[in-house]
């Protein structure tokens, strides 16, 4: 897009109408405002495509310069945006937080969807300094899910690790202080290995070997490491069999945490490095960058849209996922 000349006239629709929703899982609340700030309509809507269409047919057929605001712009709106940008209608976004601090300026105590509703749509009325929202780039979408199951994933091996750290407590201390959970290795030997007893029959070379044989590096290192912890425990607690086994399981279910971790990291290794390397959407002569414009599911505070474009100079190393 080029910035218009100066000599040239620019055509603003002005709007005519403002419709408000306020977002919500299930349902969402439209007002539609006038010129006046007088409310021409106020309807809860369901989350269903049928519905929606309905409110926008019966807005636009108030008046068909209709500017529309939200407060959210992704999960539960999603349905709306995608419909109102079909429609090639013009939308605002309002952040939650601006909505709750501009209400405390309207009439009323309680907090109703309705009036958070019409809040959105008088500030849309009023208010010159809100960000239009545009579809989102492409890469950009396609990120979102699966970073977002990342940090799921991240959490949930976070959690298992405790687990597995509180369990192993119970019955083999020393055992718990030498490993370092946090590494692949030491978790794949506790599907093997887990009381002093059986550690010690086995050995430093077999444990050695029986780590090799799943890939585990320093794996001599790592057997060693155990034998000597299991020899400063002889004593067999109560529970210790049961608890060997739940640690087993633990063990399991980190590995699989990490498996899928992999492969997320490996799907989305190209466009992490893209974007890693992405340069700044290079404005037009003339045109302001801070257009104020927000990509629909963007986060507050991002910076403006940047194009993938990745360099192309030698010895360029795979890029993974940034740490969180």
């Amino acid at each position: 897009m080029t910035a218009p000349r100066s000599d040239e006239l620019v055509e603003v629709t002005v709007p005519q109408i403002w419709a408000g929703v306020d977002i919500g899982k299930e349902h969402h609340h439209c007002v539609v405002l006038d010129e006046r700030g007088d409310r021409l309509l106020s309807r809860r809507i369901l989350n269903d495509e049928s519905a929606l269409l309905e409110l926008i047919s019966d807005v636009l057929a108030l008046s068909e310069d209709t500017l529309w605001a939200v407060d959210i712009n992704h999960g539960g709106a999603a349905l709306l945006i995608g419909l109102l940008l079909s429609h090639d209608q013009p939308m605002l976004y309002i952040t939650g937080l601006a909505v709750h601090q501009a209400s405390t300026a309207y009439r009323g105590q309680g907090k109703t969807d309705e009036k958070d509703a019409f809040v959105i749509a008088d500030q849309a009325r009023m208010r010159q300094d809100l960000g239009s929202l545009r579809p989102g780039d492409e890469i950009a979408v396609d990120l979102r899910t699966p970073t977002a199951r990342r940090l799921d994933l991240v959490n949930d091996r976070t959690r298992q690790t405790n687990r597995l750290r509180a369990q192993l407590l119970e019955f083999f201390a020393t055992l718990e202080r030498a490993l370092n959970l946090s590494k692949k290795g030491p978790v794949v030997l506790l599907t093997g290995y887990q009381v002093p007893a059986l550690i010690r029959r086995s050995g430093t070379k077999r444990i050695g070997t029986w780590l090799k044989n799943r890939r585990v590096k320093n794996a001599a290192t790592l057997a060693q490491t155990i034998v000597e912890a299991a020899k400063s425990q002889h004593t067999a607690l109560p529970g210790e069999t049961l608890a060997a086994a739940m640690v087993a399981r633990i063990a399991k279910g980190v590995l699989a945490i990490d498996e899928e971790l992999d492969k997320i990291c490996a799907a989305l290794n190209c466009t992490v490095a893209d974007l890693l390397e992405a340069e700044p959407l290079a404005a037009a002569d003339g045109e302001e960058r801070e257009t104020g414009q927000r990509a629909v599911g963007a986060e507050d505070g991002a910076d403006r849209p940047v194009r993938p474009t990745p360099r192309t100079g030698q010895g360029r190393s795979r890029r993974s996922l940034p740490p969180n």
